[in-house]
């Protein structure tokens, strides 16, 4: 299509400087083809259609990819600062979450949404809560991103308020419940998962129960692993093993297996995540505000490990921006091993393709190239804190911030452009938000908040 007209039916992006992504990691001024909800064509394009959108040298860069990240948190942003981890989940976490109520929940999960489509983000793989999980899901549908949804599984626990605290049998039927009726849900861009939350919170049976399922129709399990050391001594108290060969243990096929963290991993485990293929979900920010570590990200690529990135939850970061995690996991690995221990090229890989492929989404998201889904961002163009930026990739890493986010597609739909939403008001949820969060405080001081 080169130098060719466009057909009227697609959507022209013009005059951009493409961040491919792709296995060149190609950047190319000119102009992206969307028929519908992929990308057909890169090059340049005589049209005069309605449909172009002039960039004027703007970024296009691929949608972000978080893979870890709790929607069902957002409200508590403001509320769980400067704790321990275990602290932070049983005096703060547990007691706000225990007081969901669906409204609540699909509110926080629609505040966060919004915010991961503001700064970038198109895909997320999230844990939520035990109970009210459609509230995310319909969120999710609502706002129109990409996102593997998984329920929150807990049935033991010290201190877990009652109504986070399930049967074992219920949950597994309420996660099959969930995968039936959402998975495949607003046209493939949903899918439902598992999220047993930690060793010390779910029971063996739990784990055994919830294979069979999650291996017979290819189920993500997401879950956190080594995150801190105290929490590393409990689950040996616990099992008698370390967490990742705890989770080997399990039996669970390591590319369906998701590990939020794993700070606290020596040789052997680095070992058992190569050789199993379970996936690394890196989210630095996180892990400096609630003191747990540096994670040997560095370490864990060169070992051949699947390592990507996320933000976690509004109240142990205390935002969703990927611009953020870029560039503090670059920073901290330079810290430790030196100024070239995780360049800004390998950073933006693993905030996209990476990213994609940890998801098995590589052949459709996580780049641009034709073929695949439309799913991009544009930055704006020389903001002053970026300027000048000979290194694309580098700005992208090191300087670029959430509020040069210019737009956001997803499946070719335009989600977000110039700072206004297309499918929801901000005010709106705002002021809901403003309305419901006195009572969601009410009900949670029953738990202990």
């Amino acid at each position: 299509m080169d130098g060719k007209t466009a057909p009227e039916r697609f959507l022209v992006l013009k005059n951009a400087r493409i961040v491919t992504m792709n296995r060149d990691l190609e950047i190319i001024d000119g102009d992206v083809a969307v028929d519908g909800n992929r990308i057909r064509a890169i090059g340049r394009f005589d049209s005069s259609l309605t449909n172009t959108i002039d960039l004027d040298g703007r970024l296009l860069c691929p949608g972000f990819i978080q893979t870890h990240v709790h929607l069902a948190q957002t409200l508590f942003r403001g509320m769980a600062d400067d704790l321990e981890l275990l602290d932070w989940l049983r005096r703060r976490i547990w007691p706000l979450e225990a007081a969901h109520t669906p409204e609540s929940l699909y509110l926080s999960a629609m505040l966060g949404g919004m915010e991961l489509i503001a700064s970038g983000t198109t895909t997320a793989l999230t844990m939520e809560t035990v109970n009210h999980t459609d509230a995310v899901f319909r969120a999710v549908e609502k706002l129109g991103f990409r996102a593997v949804v998984c329920k929150c599984m807990m049935d033991e626990g010290d201190q877990v308020p009652a109504p986070l605290r399930e049967k074992t049998a219920q949950s597994i039927r309420e996660g099959q419940r969930l995968h039936q009726e959402w998975n495949g849900r607003g046209n493939g861009r949903i899918r439902a998962g598992l999220a047993p939350r930690f060793a010390l919170a779910c029971s063996d049976r739990l784990f055994r129960e919830l294979r069979e399922f999650a291996v017979a129709d290819r189920v993500p399990v997401h879950s956190h692993a080594a995150e801190n050391l105290k929490e590393v001594q409990a689950v040996w108290e616990k099992t008698g093993r370390k967490n990742v060969t705890y989770f080997r243990d399990l039996e669970l096929p390591g590319e369906l297996l998701y590990l939020a963290h794993c700070v606290w991993v020596d040789d052997e485990e680095m070992t058992i995540l190569r050789d199993e293929g379970m996936h690394v979900l890196h989210c630095p920010s996180s892990n400096l505000k609630l003191g747990s570590g540096v994670a040997m990200v560095p370490e864990m690529r060169a070992a051949g490990i699947s390592v990507s990135l996320g933000a976690d939850g509004a109240p142990c970061n205390n935002n969703l921006d990927m611009f953020t995690e870029m560039r503090t996991a670059a920073l901290i690995q330079k810290v430790r091993r030196g100024p070239l221990a995780l360049p800004a090229q390998e950073v933006l890989r693993m905030a996209t393709i990476d990213g994609a492929r940890a998801l098995g989404l590589e052949s459709e998201i996580g780049s641009i190239e034709p073929g695949k889904k439309a799913d991009l961002v544009v930055l704006e163009r020389d903001p002053l804190h970026s300027f000048p930026s000979p290194d694309p990739v580098a700005a992208i890493v090191y300087a670029y911030r959430a509020s040069d986010v210019y737009a956001v597609l997803v499946d070719g739909e335009i989600l977000y452009r110039n700072g206004q939403f297309t499918r929801v008001q901000r005010e709106t949820i705002q002021e809901d938000i403003r309305l419901e969060l006195p009572r969601h405080l009410a009900r949670a001081e029953k738990y202990g908040f």
